[in-house]
């Protein structure tokens, strides 16, 4: 080869790096998981969510840099407020991102901002001032006796309009402010949602609820009428499955039906803002949404949000959205993670209960390893106290079976373990039973000789991955795992190991209950490798 050919190879090659090294955090599938890709490879995401004000000050939010390190995050989820970056209209200041992405990358921690736009909390308490106060150009949504509220109306042009214009400014300066792709995803908005009415009825909102039902809604309904949620299903199909038709000839004249009108116009308020924001700057974009109290009527929880009983309203609504997440502070956290992790939509959760909870941890076991979720991320991360609480133990843990756990993610191969919680509080300690491969698994949450409380059972949980045809990975925290064969052989631990290197202690006695089962401690999460053997 020429020494002209050799130059123009090494620069292609240089030039083929730099692309490669550019590809900004995306999505991708794997089996049945999805998976956050970040610098082409698979990243679990193990967060904590400040409180709101914590990153609008540099000063105050340097001074939490011990406490976050502490909780052995590798990630920080933290607003940009709009009213922050955009004081007057069209000037918009980023000394407080650059600041934050400054400190993050300091501490070598990644980042995902949660975009406080148009709506926090179903408020508009995070839009500027110039905003705030020309109700003419961006008005409020209304009750029905005509009161103005707290709350912009998403069927506002203006509105749409301007907040779109600083999303889209926000995502040309990550894309050259971050070239380290210190940022990995995108909230667009938080908690969209309607209160304490079921919808808005200002004039442009009650005209739109007087027009058709757009067809992209119906069409839709048609194509996925075998998989819809069941209330949304019954009410078009009770009255024939129309594909035209007003809301109320289509839906019913009903409070559910004026939520699915809300959430539709909620959808696609967030459809133009999310597509603007990735034709600038393609990063992963979801949204949140908060939980509804079990019997409690639409405006009795923020209305029109991207609930469960919403999501097809909401996928068609916003297809530019890569993952509805759950903010979950009930009780019954795997009642409400099991609905979330649907073949369309992947498990992220970015705003879990309080970071110092004591189940914490068992939580992100349980999310992680069960649903395949590509993160976990509990509120009030600058809360922490140090880093013995639960949350820290598991991360610490999790860490070291990051590679792992993406290597297996979405093959069936990986099952998660927490005891079931009533959002009345009761708890189910019945013993679990999986099949992984030839092996069948019973899992419980306390040991023979152990008597627990329901609060003690609810900090267990772990996770079992198979590495091989009869070896396994069991991590958690006070999981007691039976292993037996679906041929009706009889199985043996042929070796249990503390940890993943080969330093770690043998375990094969006293630890196994002499070859009875595999016991983790109920006092910190921990791993072992396990190999089995059958005999007859």
């Amino acid at each position: 080869m020429s020494a002209t050919c050799l130059v123009l190879a090494a620069l292609l090659g240089c030039a083929l790096t730099a692309a490669h090294a550019a590809t900004p955090p995306h999505l991708r599938k794997q089996g049945s998981a999805t998976q956050l890709m970040v610098n082409d490879q698979p990243f679990l995401l193990l967060g904590g969510e400040l409180h709101n004000s914590s990153a609008s000050s540099l000063e105050y939010l340097n001074t939490l840099w011990p406490t976050l390190k502490a909780a052995e995050l590798n990630t920080v989820l933290a607003p940009v407020e709009w009213d922050q970056i955009e004081p007057v209209e069209g000037r918009f200041d980023f000394t407080v991102l650059d600041g934050l992405l400054k400190q993050a990358r300091a501490h070598d921690t990644r980042l995902v901002l949660l975009w406080f736009g148009a709506w926090k909390n179903s408020m508009s308490t995070y839009a500027p001032a110039w905003v705030k106060t020309d109700t003419q150009r961006f008005p409020r949504a209304r009750t029905r006796a005509g009161v103005a509220q707290e709350i912009l109306t998403p069927f506002a042009p203006a509105t749409l309009a301007a907040d779109t214009a600083a999303f889209r400014v926000l995502l040309a300066h990550l894309k050259q402010a971050d070239t380290q792709h210190t940022v990995l995803m995108i909230q667009v908005e938080n908690e969209i949602g309607m209160l304490p009415e079921v919808r808005d009825y200002s004039a442009a909102a009650n005209a739109a609820w007087r027009a058709p039902v757009p067809a992209a809604l119906t069409a839709y309904l048609a194509a996925h009428k075998d998989s819809l949620q069941p209330a949304l299903k019954a009410a078009w199909e009770t009255r024939g499955a129309r594909a035209s038709g007003s809301w109320a000839e289509i839906f019913g004249d009903t409070i559910e039906t004026e939520e699915i009108f809300q959430a539709w116009h909620y959808a696609q308020f967030v459809e133009a803002l999310t597509a603007a924001g990735k034709a600038v700057y393609p990063l992963p974009m979801y949204v949140n949404v908060a939980l509804n109290r079990p019997g409690k009527r639409p405006g009795e929880y923020p209305s029109a949000g991207p609930l469960p009983h919403l999501f097809d309203v909401w996928k068609p609504g916003a297809p530019s959205v890569d993952v509805i997440a759950i903010d979950t502070y009930f009780p019954n956290f795997i009642h409400w993670a099991r609905q979330f992790k649907r073949p369309d939509n992947p498990l992220f959760i970015p705003e879990a209960n309080h970071a110092e909870r004591p189940d914490a941890g068992a939580d992100a076991f349980y999310a992680i390893g069960e649903h395949d979720a590509f993160g976990f991320s509990p509120f009030a991360i600058d809360d922490i106290k140090d880093g013995k609480s639960s949350l820290p133990q598991a991360y610490r843990v999790l860490k070291q079976l990051a590679p792992t756990i993406n290597r297996y993610q979405g093959s069936g191969k990986v099952r998660g373990f927490k005891a079931p919680l009533s959002y009345e509080g009761e708890v189910d300690i019945a013993p679990q039973q999986v099949r992984m491969g030839g092996y069948t698994l019973q899992v419980s949450f306390n040991a023979p000789w152990e008597k627990l409380t329901p609060t003690e059972v609810q900090t267990r949980g772990g996770l079992v991955i198979q590495t091989g045809e009869d070896e396994f990975i069991v991590a958690g925290k006070g999981l007691t795992i039976v292993f037996g064969s679906a041929d009706g052989a009889q199985v043996g631990i042929e070796q249990a190991i503390a940890g993943l290197d080969s330093k770690g202690r043998w375990l094969n006695g006293d630890e196994t209950h002499q070859g009875r089962h595999i016991g983790l401690p109920g006092d910190a999460f921990t791993i072992q490798r396990v190999k089995l053997y059958r005999y007859r």
